[in-house]
């Protein structure tokens, strides 16, 4: 062990922090802070309110390592994570988790403001204690419940240029909300017999493939017509209403194929399109915002 643990390098604490979750994570607070006003967002909202934000989903990364160490080991998809193959030691792993996060706090206390911080640590425990630690284990609705801590990263981003949450904000967020069961379930399905393995009771486990894939295709017409909001709200326009319907009819298209069909790589395809739909979802929201402003007003 002394061995491997010699062998440790930077990689490993990075794929400790889940890097391409992150990312994605912070590409939403940064649409959310670019949404959150006409023009160009302060320098140093943009700058410390997405270093602090990212030090804290780190942490939180890092501490869904620690707590799900054992059934890493067993699980295919996960088992050559860096504290599941040994090449980090669980103190390292502790302090290196608690590190980035007093950072990240310290940097949205003294450089954003005090709300974004206490809303980015209740997500960051939200997501590593609350549904890491109880929720996954103890109910099929865990990534439901638990589905808000990862949501709120556009709200974080709003209130870290504007100070207080507006309604639009929430919207972004319940976006997220209702993306997050379609997304992860449809991995939930392609890894169903890892997780029962492993005695996670996600949905596909304790209530079957079929029951699951009515659920996706429930929660993606939800989610198809939650994204609407923003153009009947007139948060924003027809550059996203056009860009709503084409990747959410895409999306019911998936759910479809996995529904009715008899593909095995359905669920993992509609897994891998969910990633490329909030993206470009987002994305296309952004565009909008500056090429038709007068959609807000």
């Amino acid at each position: 062990m002394e061995q491997v643990l010699q062998q440790v390098n930077w990689r490993d604490y990075l794929e400790l922090t889940k890097p391409k979750v992150v990312a994605l994570m912070l590409l939403t607070a940064v649409i959310g802070m670019f949404m959150a006003v006409p023009g160009m967002v302060p320098w140093q909202a943009l700058l410390f309110g997405n270093l602090g934000i990212g030090l804290c989903a780190g942490s939180a990364a890092a501490i869904n390592h620690l707590v799900d160490q054992r059934i890493d080991q067993v699980m295919a998809r996960t088992r050559n994570r860096p504290l599941a193959r040994g090449r980090v030691g669980v103190p390292q792993a502790v302090m290196f988790a608690l590190g980035l996060g007093v950072a990240g706090m310290y940097l949205l206390l003294v450089f954003v403001n005090a709300l974004t911080a206490w809303l980015t640590l209740a997500s960051l425990l939200g997501y590593a204690l609350i549904y890491t630690v109880f929720l996954k284990r103890a109910t099929p609705q865990n990534i439901v419940i638990g589905g808000l801590a990862g949501a709120a990263p556009p709200l974080l981003g709003w209130t870290a240029v504007t100070g207080e949450v507006h309604g639009h904000a929430l919207l972004l967020v319940l976006i997220i909300f209702a993306w997050t069961p379609p997304h992860f379930w449809a991995l939930a399905i392609h890894r169903r017999e890892e997780y029962a393995a492993v005695d996670i009771p996600m949905l596909p486990v304790t209530h079957g493939v079929a029951f699951t894939k009515l659920h996706i295709m429930l929660y993606t017409l939800i989610m198809f017509a939650i994204t609407l909001l923003p153009y009947v709200t007139r948060m924003s326009g027809p550059l996203y209403l056009a860009g709503a319907v084409l990747l959410g009819g895409r999306f019911l298209w998936h759910a479809g194929r996995l529904m009715w069909g008899d593909d095995r790589r359905a669920a993992i395809d509609t897994f891998k399109f969910s990633i490329t739909y909030l993206m470009v979802l987002f994305l296309v929201m952004l565009l909008d915002h500056y090429l038709f402003p007068m959609a807000s007003l």
